[in-house]
């Protein structure tokens, strides 16, 4: 029994007796929740000793680090990911503890969420999975992940929230306000610009102050400043020759010093390569690097981390002070005041009819219908052909540490099969992808083993198109290694497995074909013309089947719109060279490490910034199809110039003009007419969900500020927002502008 508890009893038992309990201000301060957080902080500070703050600042297993068991403090325990909590593993392995009480919801991944444009649905999804992590009793919740798409072949776009920084930004503040109210940090990732998996460790980023600013940085500022984010990982890679895990840029001058960053800064495992400089400039807790004594698995292999034993030799041979240590343990005393130690924090649940509710929402309002010549939704289908790996395979297990263990997980087939019960719903492969399925001991236990050849796959499916009402081809990427997966990116931009030649046969065979895309990615689609609908799906967890079926019947009217371009093929986007992707190797070495340059030389132009000046887009960002059409009226400006500390806001109305009701996502951008500068042709401020019945009409309003107007300049190191004339544009996509108004700023 604790102090705390022991205090308590007496009071209760002086209370029975009919005395007066004694005042709290008889506990010790740091365990005083009545006391200000900073007051309990220096108490439990003040009490420590060297060795209790450096055990404190590594880890002692795999997802945890040490607290201080002789003041009362409790340990911090990590989770990943961002879809789900990940299952138990052993003390010092990846491989699964074996618990039977461990399966969890897996909600849609990342790139779905940002394809609802809904802060709502995102505050409902940081709060469900919050109270998963809650139930299992985590500290730190290793998620979510707003690193910028910066090009179509990135391994871990899918656990991303797109390729613009204002929509990443909005997006994540509700997130981490929704896991945070229980009790629970966010640990916001990968900090920074780690926007490749191929070498990430040995990747040298060499990006504009400019271009780091406006595009890379402001997701993780919004989720520090505007979501007060508990804790940040840092990444794996390099910016200005160091380690971001030891950053004196990123992490003291603009995290802890520009934004006044007042939590933990946890490492990616394996992240810390040196003790002198991350211990001057670093990370506050370190897991998972891979010493000498992890390696030969020592009983005491978390002394040879970077900041355990070395450190402290360090500090006691003179090398470095303690005040950054000093700074380190008040910083991981507040993340576990903020949680753990907080008596209030709700208990959390797992598994629940909320949660799955939940997810099957946000899964259908994330499906993003891209083409429909009149064949969706599924009406009343008395035969029904689904074609693909993907209407079968597992998709929750796989990617990397997103990897997940689902209680359920419900097929497209299967989401399909439920529900048109009275119709033939029947299976043809089609193409053979993946036929594993496991992943840290985690196996889907699926056998997906084919006999059958390419060619005879494709005429069974041709063949058995014949009648239908409906052929639904789901196919796409999935979560293995050179698909959408941690650790290595994709290898072409084309689907793999061959599911082209499938789509164009079954095209040539019927009429009624909906191609479904699995994917957190864009991927060529050459028969575009020839399939008269096409659905943009996501890994959608839990409920997959469900979602996409809810959406295919028209019970969910589709209301996605893409978060990131779909251009038409790989050469259009805007990394082409090798400088820029995979970088150019340079002689030398840093912390006894190869590193590549990686050159950011398409500076500020990521995504529709670039293809507004270059075109070759397919599906531009923002893009998303309705069973229903909505009308523009003309927007209107409250005054036609802003003052130096004022605004302006534009009003447009939006009719819902077709028959079914549904939602639609209107966005503004902001064009600088009169810019000293290069600046994009026009830039995302500014979007908003709406719901609204058949023929019912809302006025949609944006505020713009000098904010939205502002350029970095890197010479003044400030943000500059101009005088002289702007123009927002109201717009169904990057490339649908429905209404333009202008205004001064004087």
């Amino acid at each position: 029994m604790n102090s705390r508890s022991i205090l308590l009893s007496l009071a209760l038992i002086a209370v029975a007796c009919g005395q007066a309990p004694q005042k709290k201000s008889n506990v010790p301060v740091y365990l005083d929740d009545a006391q200000p957080l900073e007051a309990r902080v220096e108490d439990a500070f003040s009490k420590m000793t060297l060795d209790e703050k450096i055990a404190m600042v590594h880890a002692q297993s795999k997802f945890s680090s040490p607290g201080v068991p002789r003041l009362g403090i409790p340990e911090v325990w990590c989770t990943d990911g961002p879809h789900g909590i990940r299952a138990e593993v052993l003390w010092d392995e990846w491989d699964q503890a074996g618990w039977t009480n461990d399966s969890i919801t897996a909600f849609p991944a990342l790139s779905g969420l940002a394809a609802t444009w809904d802060r709502e649905l995102s505050r409902l999804y940081g709060k469900s999975i919050g109270e998963e992590a809650r139930y299992r009793n985590k500290t730190v919740l290793l998620g979510p992940g707003v690193n910028i798409y910066r090009f179509p072949l990135n391994g871990r776009n899918f656990e991303y929230m797109g390729e613009d920084p204002y929509l990443a930004g909005e997006m994540v503040v509700p997130y981490v306000e929704g896991v945070q109210s229980n009790g629970v940090a966010v640990c916001v990732k990968h900090y920074a610009l780690n926007n490749s998996e191929v070498n990430r460790h040995t990747a040298n980023t060499i990006v504009d102050d400019r271009t780091l600013y406006e595009i890379y940085l402001p997701a993780f500022k919004a989720a520090v400043q505007k979501g007060h984010a508990w804790s940040i990982m840092a990444a794996y890679n390099l910016y200005n020759n160091e380690h971001l895990c030891s950053n004196e840029i990123l992490l003291d001058k603009i995290l802890r010093g520009e934004w006044g960053f007042d939590g933990v800064v946890i490492s990616d495992w394996g992240g810390v390569h040196n003790t002198l400089q991350t211990a001057k400039h670093g990370v506050d807790l370190e897991y998972g690097s891979w010493t000498d004594g992890l390696t030969m698995g020592k009983t005491n292999a978390y002394d040879s981390y970077y900041l355990a034993t070395a450190y402290k030799d360090a500090i006691l041979k003179g090398e470095i002070g303690t005040e950054e240590l000093d700074a380190r343990v008040k910083r991981l005393l507040r993340l576990i005041f903020r949680t753990s130690m907080d008596r209030n924090r709700p208990f959390g649940s797992q598994t629940s009819p909320e949660h799955y509710a939940a997810a099957r929402k946000i899964g259908a309002e994330s499906i993003v219908l891209l083409k429909n010549d009149g064949v969706l939704p599924m009406e009343n289908p008395k035969k029904i052909l689904v074609v693909g790996e993907n209407a079968v395979k597992m998709m929750t297990v796989g990617g990397g540490s997103s990897s997940l263990k689902a209680k359920l997980e419900v097929s497209p087939l299967d989401g399909i099969k439920a529900r048109y019960p009275e119709a033939e719903v029947i299976w043809e492969r089609g193409y053979v992808g993946d036929v594993g399925g496991e992943y840290n001991g985690v196996s889907t236990g699926q056998d997906l083993q084919e006999s059958r050849s390419a060619a005879a796959l494709v005429a069974d499916a041709v063949k058995a198109a014949e009648g239908a009402d409906y052929v639904i081809f789901v196919g796409g990427l999935n979560k293995s290694n050179e698909q959408d997966c941690e650790g290595l990116d994709r290898i072409q931009y084309g689907l793999p497995y061959g599911q082209d030649a499938v789509i164009e046969a079954l095209a040539a065979a019927t009429d009624k074909l909906v191609v479904v895309n699995i994917s957190g990615n864009a991927v060529a689609m050459p028969w575009v013309e020839k399939v008269p609908a096409i659905v943009q799906d996501w890994y959608l967890g839990t409920q997959a089947g469900h979602s996409l079926a809810d959406v295919l019947s028209g019970d969910v009217n589709p209301s996605g719109h893409l978060p990131f371009s779909i251009p038409v093929s790989y050469d259009k986007n805007p990394v082409q060279t090798e400088a820029q992707y995979p970088g150019i190797l340079r002689d030398g070495t840093i912390d006894g490490m190869p590193v590549l340059d990686m050159e950011y030389t398409e500076g500020i132009y990521v995504g529709y910034r670039w293809y507004d000046l270059h075109g070759g887009v397919l599906f531009p960002f923002g893009y998303g199809l309705s069973y229903t059409t909505f009308e523009y009226g003309e927007p209107g400006i409250n005054r036609k110039s802003m003052a130096q500390d004022g605004t302006v806001t534009v009003t447009v109305p939006v009719r819902n003009s077709g028959s079914v009701a549904g939602a639609e996502v209107v966005q503004l951008y902001i064009a600088d007419v009169e810019a000293s500068v290069d600046r994009p042709v026009k830039e995302l401020k500014g979007f908003a969900k709406v719901f609204l019945e058949p023929g019912q009409t809302a006025d949609v309003r944006f505020t713009i500020d000098r904010e939205a107007l502002s350029f970095f300049d890197a010479e003044k190191h400030g943000w500059v927002a101009e005088k002289g004339l702007f123009r927002a544009l109201v717009a169904a996509s990057a490339q649908d502008i429905r209404g333009t108004v202008e205004f001064e700023l004087k």
